[in-house]
């Protein structure tokens, strides 16, 4: 059969293409020919009309809307996560087989029913799913959407101090710093820069290092917007687009942050939607996208944001913010330990993204501190997060019995996986061996962020891992730490893999057996 797949998944980065990958390699043994449409970070290229004609049918492995789903329609298909088609893509394809075996036939009256019924360009064709899920589609897009601004902006701050040092803010802004504020916005340069300041004027008293931490200044700022501005996208489509920017705008001016942008993102999506649905006259019609629809919602949002959401939400950023600046001793261990969990506990899914996104948010309120816990908050996750590939790889490598060919292969793999902080590097295992693997990473990041904690190592970059250890405070104890949690999470592999080494063994050799006899 020829089958037809769109994969994509909140970071639109390691999920979206280990799920493509899967799904194609499956294909290949069971004899099947499936062609992927990745819909992730890096773009996507559609498949071409002639590709989806031949189709028999249609697999979506996806956790975000899929985009263009009404070129597929009428054919059979299977819906399911983006994590099912990288830990099970077997069941999957057999699921499509037998969609595909139970579908009418051409020609008969059910298949001209089943067409008939099928959504029409322009009709949406999302699946049938609870609010839970649609929500947290909605929220995932936003966040999908805003890491790559977490990435640039914090990478290139973290530069800025590297090469300027603490003193490139007092340099840049003449004094307190006083981050983007409406004299900013208002001034001649743009965001994240002083007001009334010229390129030349800023280069000459603050240099490179000064422009690198204004433009890591103009990313971060715009972290909220984006983030409000594509779950607004979620929810309505582009007219959901300028309500949520303006509201996410609103949110960073106003000091409601990182919460607020939540908020704008599902209030403009929702007002944007509730236009869109309205019956107008026909003359009407033609200017709604255009002119109704934005002016209407961006007032409302605006009002909304501004009197009812703006101070409250304000208020409540800087307790929390107040709060992590408390942090220390034992109860920053025991938040390194717990965000060590969360990183490792399903590696990429939502506990991962919240943990992530959680130590990310913290940094645009801290980034001119020259010490604040949030950066220690980063390092543990970052650090965190490194582990259990680094773990995974120790342990393939130093028990190599245990495992399979292909296993020892991705160990290789997983050592610069775990270098550049990608966590998902572990999940080809985690997959295989649930109850040792996922244990064993738990235990070895949660001990990594409260070793991290402890040592109070900071870090201004979201991402990067290995490659941005220059920007660490404590480097050589930053990287003790990360070696001490990959050598328990290896150990524990070891030791629970080992139970039944006999057994285990016996399976590998088997596998390798069976992966030599197909090639």
């Amino acid at each position: 059969m020829k089958f037809v797949a769109v994969t994509s998944c909140p970071t639109g980065i390691a999920h979206t293409y280990m799920a493509a990958e899967n799904l194609e390699q499956t294909g290949k043994d069971l004899g099947h020919d499936v062609q992927v449409e990745t819909q992730g970070s890096a773009g996507t290229v559609p498949l071409s009309d002639d590709i989806i004609a031949a189709a028999d049918g249609v697999i979506y492995a996806a956790d975000l809307e899929v985009k263009g789903k009404d070129r597929f329609a009428g054919k059979p298909f299977v819906d399911v996560g983006v994590k099912k088609a990288v830990h099970d893509p077997k069941a999957v394809l057999e699921a499509a087989i037998a969609a595909v075996e139970n579908a009418p036939k051409a020609g008969t009256p059910e298949a001209a029913a089943m067409a008939a019924a099928a959504p029409t360009p322009g009709k949406s064709a999302a699946r049938d799913v609870g609010v839970g899920t649609r929500v947290r589609q909605w929220l995932m897009t936003g966040v999908s959407y805003m890491i790559p601004f977490v990435a640039a902006g914090g990478i290139l701050i973290a530069l800025g101090f590297l090469f300027g040092g603490d003193e490139v803010v007092t340099k840049l802004y003449g004094g307190e710093f006083e981050g983007v504020t409406y004299e900013n916005v208002a001034g001649s340069l743009p965001l994240g820069f002083p007001s009334g300041q010229s390129f030349d004027t800023l280069l000459s008293q603050a240099g490179f290092a000064g422009i690198l931490f204004a433009l890591g200044k103009i990313s971060f700022f715009l972290l909220v917007p984006v983030l409000s501005g594509y779950i607004a996208f979620g929810i309505a489509d582009r007219p959901g687009l300028v309500p949520g920017f303006v509201g996410g705008l609103l949110a960073a001016v106003l000091g409601a942050g990182f919460l607020g942008g939540l908020i704008s993102g599902f209030a403009a999506g929702g007002l944007a939607y509730a236009l869109t649905r309205l019956r107008v006259p026909k003359g009407v019609r033609g200017i709604m996208p255009v002119v109704v629809i934005p002016l209407v919602s961006v007032i409302v949002v605006g009002l909304f944001m501004i009197f009812v959401v703006g101070k409250p939400v304000a208020a409540l950023t800087t307790a929390l913010t107040d709060w992590l600046n408390s942090l220390a001793g034992a109860s920053g261990i025991v938040l390194g330990a717990i965000l060590g969990l969360m990183m490792a506990f399903d590696m990429g899914g939502p506990l991962n993204k919240v943990a992530y996104t959680f130590a990310a948010a913290g940094l645009t309120t801290a980034v001119a501190s020259e010490s604040s816990p949030a950066f220690q908050i980063m390092a543990a996750v970052m650090a965190a997060g490194m582990t259990p590939p680094l773990g995974m790889a120790l342990a393939t490598a130093v028990r190599k019995k245990l495992w399979t060919e292909a296993e020892r292969e991705n160990g290789l793999a997983c050592w610069l996986l775990g270098a550049s902080f990608i966590t998902e590097g572990a999940i080809p295992f985690a997959a295989a061996h649930p109850l040792r693997v996922i244990p064993s990473c738990m235990v070895g990041s949660a001990v990594t962020g409260a070793l991290v904690m402890g040592f109070g190592n900071e870090l201004r970059a979201p991402h990067g891992g290995i490659f941005v250890l220059p920007l660490v405070s404590s480097p050589v104890l930053y990287l003790v730490a990360i070696a001490i949690g990959t050598v328990i999470t290896a150990a524990l592999v070891v030791f629970l893999m080992s139970l039944d080494a006999k057994k285990t063994e016996r399976l590998a050799h088997a596998e390798d057996v069976a992966e030599g006899v197909a090639a």
